[in-house]
């Protein structure tokens, strides 16, 4: 009994560390962009627009219909047609009576019909070629909703780093002040301290905890918005393989980098692709001002009852359609087309000169994020080395235990401005590359 116990806790132990196993921000990236709701919308964005270019292909195709239906009357002109289309004619409906006063005919018909345009001024070929504009803009909408979300996920992981990071230091700060509280109270059982040396101390303590105790709630929040990122329910266990660890400098140059930005990013690409949907809409407009030939054949098939008395009938035709009314109203859609064209133009120079400042910006914020790095390592070690020699100096009465509590705090800003420094690096290397639009989950700066 006591093994089969054993074995079901280890079952039951094992199934939640499997479901938590540790993954990278690398994994993480991939994730997002495998399981999120806005990548699956992005995703069938896309096939909706291969479904709509699918649709307007259609319009190089006849158009084939079938048509059954069936009519009774006693009227005249009704019954010498029909029995004219059913090849059931004779002399004696010739007779004044008959034509005057005929009895009731029914008519079944069927009816296969096909009609296919020769010539429509352009129109079709616009269809299909705004469809693939739509989907090409379908494509690099889901290209920037891949680039947001890896960089969504990367922004939540470093963010959830930074947290657990920074609870680490509040948790090494409260044991340093449990440390010193043992230490004056020590110093106050041997008279070499106040009462008020104690509860200076345990002032300070308490203030840690309470840094603890906040830290450990962002952490958590931390988490949850990291599961969001990636898709995953907001209470799910999560365990975290990368570490925060500062970012190598970018071997590219900033003006090369937002080159290669305007070229390459799907915010620039559906600009284009807007500014060739605004001519293609133009021509639409002009190509009003032409007519359109259309071929047709159809045949039928006329039935005194549903299945006998059969007369058929064939027909063929060819139909020009000119919409002379066109040469006015055609006009206004033109000069729309020619305005949204030029403002398509204007959008697409606004967003390459805004893409180019992203960069700047991005590289900047990025270098500084090394240098505070930089200071930030320094005065880590500085304040470790005062923290000690404080120490030393109170526990032999030299110092004050208003200078230990200084010196502690000092420390503990000191490891937090560190770790806030190599987040900040690492979230500012994802932004250079995502302004750089070439951000994807194998981006070397996803450590």
């Amino acid at each position: 009994m006591t093994w089969f116990t054993g074995m079901v806790g280890v079952v039951c132990l094992g199934g939640p560390l499997l479901w938590a196993q540790p993954i990278s921000v690398r994994e993480a990236a991939r994730m997002a962009v495998e399981k999120h709701p806005a990548a699956q919308a992005a995703g069938a964005g896309v096939r909706a627009a291969e479904a709509r270019l699918e649709q307007a292909r259609t319009g190089y195709l006849p158009r084939l219909s079938y048509q059954e239906s069936w009519q009774a009357s006693n009227n005249p002109v009704f019954v010498f047609s029909t029995l004219l289309v059913q090849r059931r004619f004779t002399e004696a409906n010739f007779a004044i009576g008959s034509l005057n006063r005929p009895g009731g005919v029914h008519n079944f018909q069927s009816l296969v019909s096909a009609e296919q345009p020769i010539y429509d001024g352009g129109q079709t070929r616009r269809q299909v070629r705004t469809a693939e504009l739509g989907v090409g803009l379908a494509s690099e909408q889901r290209a920037l909703s891949d680039m947001e979300l890896v960089a969504g996920a990367a922004r939540a992981y470093y963010g959830a780093l930074l947290a657990g990071e920074a609870l680490g230091v509040a948790e090494a700060s409260r044991a340093s002040a449990e440390a010193d509280l043992q230490r004056a109270l020590a110093r106050r059982d041997a008279g070499m301290a106040t009462e008020a040396d104690v509860l200076s101390v345990r002032v300070h303590l308490a203030a840690v905890r309470e840094q603890t105790i906040v830290r450990r709630s962002e952490r958590d929040v931390a988490r949850a918005a990291l599961n969001e990122a990636l898709g995953r329910p907001l209470d799910e266990p999560l365990e975290l393989s990368s570490k925060l660890r500062p970012v190598a400098a970018a071997a590219v140059s900033g003006e090369r980098q937002a080159r290669r930005a305007q070229a390459v990013r799907p915010e620039v690409k559906q600009a284009g692709l807007a500014v060739e949907m605004s001519r293609v809409q133009e021509s639409a407009a002009r190509s009003a001002y032409l007519p359109q030939v259309t071929a047709r054949v159809a045949g039928e098939a006329n039935r005194g009852q549903f299945v006998r008395q059969y007369g058929g009938n064939w027909f063929a035709g060819v139909s020009l359609r000119w919409n002379i009314s066109s040469l006015y109203t055609s006009r206004g859609a033109i000069r729309e087309a020619v305005e949204t064209e030029r403002a398509s133009e204007a959008r697409k120079r606004q967003l390459e000169s805004g893409i180019a400042l992203q960069v700047k910006a991005a590289e900047a914020r990025l270098e500084a994020a090394r240098e505070r790095t930089m200071t930030a390592e320094a005065a880590v070690a500085e304040a470790a080395e005062s923290l000690r020699i404080t120490r030393d100096r109170y526990e032999n009465g030299l110092a004050t235990v208003t200078d230990l509590l200084r010196t502690q705090n000092a420390h503990l800003e000191a490891g937090l401005r560190r770790v806030m420094a190599v987040h900040d690096q690492c979230v500012a290397a994802v932004q250079v590359e995502l302004a750089s639009g070439t951000l994807t989950p194998e981006s070397e700066v996803l450590q």
